[in-house]
């Protein structure tokens, strides 16, 4: 395909291969931005009336008037995340240990993502990143723990439901993003340039070691985890899909608002 790199990855017994454009990399930010440059979309916060989301109007109203209390209990659900995953960061280079924690990172980027348009500052790139992390972990975590219920059973009750509840809760706060951000394609595509980036090292091309993707008990074989069982493709088609759906959804906000405004 030109000037395609072409990477082939075994998904099982299946070889796929994943065609990475360069140019893409070129795409990532926009001429003369910086991608951590915040993008000021108001003096002070307020919400766009023409954006698109399936959230009732009673449930955004309720969620603006607690913002602070939002973003705290995301950060606090950050501090908990990178504690629960302890055992596995201790495993990883530091280098990887933004894209070990996925739901962690997520509320991360979510209570930044909130917090700065609180400040009358929104950044785009954040946004964007924080909206596809709250779609794909938010769904992908109860994914796993319905198909491989009988795995998790070493859980508490309660510490199940909790994981299961407080992830789909991801899936709706992502959607008051809608309401204060205005996405260009070029903040669309960094999004889902990170996420894409953490799903290839997570299942199919690790950078360091082994795939860095969430330890789940249904890979553990003799006491170690492997990443030949069908669990491992299972969890990253998860992954994949859903990702590509929260994509979907950034795409269809923009479209509409950009029709609307």
């Amino acid at each position: 395909m030109g000037g395609d790199t072409i990477i082939s990855v075994v998904i099982g017994n299946s070889r796929t291969q994943i065609y990475l454009l360069p140019s893409i990399l070129l795409l990532l930010i926009e001429s003369n931005s910086n991608i951590i440059k915040t993008h000021v979309m108001n003096s002070h916060p307020s919400t766009n009336p023409n954006a698109w989301s399936p959230l009732p109007p009673p449930l955004e109203e309720f969620a603006f008037r607690i913002v602070f209390p939002i973003i705290f209990i995301n950060l606090i659900g950050t501090a908990f995340g990178f504690w629960y995953y302890l055992p596995q960061l201790s495993t990883e280079p530091y280098i990887m240990w933004p894209f070990v924690p996925d739901s962690p990172m997520a509320t991360l980027f979510f209570a930044l993502s909130l917090g700065l348009w609180k400040m009358g500052k929104n950044s785009i790139w954040i946004s964007s990143i924080a909206f596809i992390g709250c779609i794909k972990l938010g769904l992908w975590t109860p994914y796993v723990l319905l198909i491989f219920f009988s795995d998790f059973s070493y859980l508490h009750p309660l510490m199940y439901h909790f994981l299961f509840w407080s992830h789909l809760a991801m899936v709706l706060q992502a959607f008051l993003i809608f309401r204060y951000t205005s996405f260009t394609l070029a903040s669309i595509l960094v999004g889902f340039s990170w996420h894409i980036f953490n799903d290839v090292v997570d299942y199919f091309i690790p950078i360091f070691g082994s795939p860095h993707h969430t330890w789940l008990p249904s890979e553990i074989v003799g006491g170690a985890i492997s990443h030949t069982v069908p669990a491992h493709d299972l969890a990253a088609i998860g992954a994949i899909i859903l990702t590509f759906i929260s994509l979907a959804l950034l795409i269809v906000s923009f479209f509409i608002t950009s029709t609307k405004s």
